[in-house]
């Protein structure tokens, strides 16, 4: 196991750091135009869904241009459906973490404030960066924190432009939810 995800850490991180960001990009922006738990919900399972298949497929067919191009080279390529298989289910996986307090709350009706909601999303996804980080610094033999702290932040600085777009093109729009 350890030598299947040191060859394709780089998949994994591909496929974690894209979903967690584009997944809170989704909730960030919806809680910044005060949109609902619900919808923010359908958004982000849309989001992973549609966006998760995306990234694997294209992971797949990047790979498989790749492996034809060096058909001829005698190193062993890694496999293009792991590639784009590894890059799906890190997107869908780690990239859930944003929408799991929305998931919560609607499905045991809660009716928690969206701005609670919000924080405890921003906890959750700025760990699962911590997380992804930590991970390649350990795999990849660099320091774990430091790539965590690095992770973190490009995550962070990609969820305030979300946010702060979805406010403002809310007051911007006229929108009142």
């Amino acid at each position: 196991m350890k030598i299947f995800f040191r060859r394709y850490i780089s998949e994994f991180v591909y496929g974690a750091v894209d979903g967690t960001v584009t997944t809170f990009a989704v909730v960030a922006a919806s809680a910044g135009a005060g949109i609902s738990s619900a919808v923010i919900l359908i958004l982000g399972i849309a989001n992973l869904i549609a966006d998760g298949f995306s990234m694997g497929s294209s992971a797949y067919l990047a790979a498989s241009a790749e492996h034809e191009e060096s058909a001829r080279d005698t190193q062993k390529r890694a496999s293009p459906k792991i590639i784009g298989t590894v890059t799906f289910l890190a997107f869908v996986a780690v990239g859930s973490v944003p929408v799991l307090p929305y998931l919560v709350d609607v499905v045991t009706s809660l009716k928690t404030p969206n701005t609670s909601l919000f924080y405890v999303s921003s906890v959750l996804t700025a760990v699962a960066f911590l997380t992804i980080g930590f991970i390649k610094g350990k795999v990849g033999n660099q320091s774990s924190w430091r790539e965590a702290a690095i992770t973190l932040l490009l995550g962070a600085v990609a969820a305030g432009l979300a946010y702060f777009a979805g406010d403002i093109l809310a007051a911007w729009l006229g929108v009142r939810l």
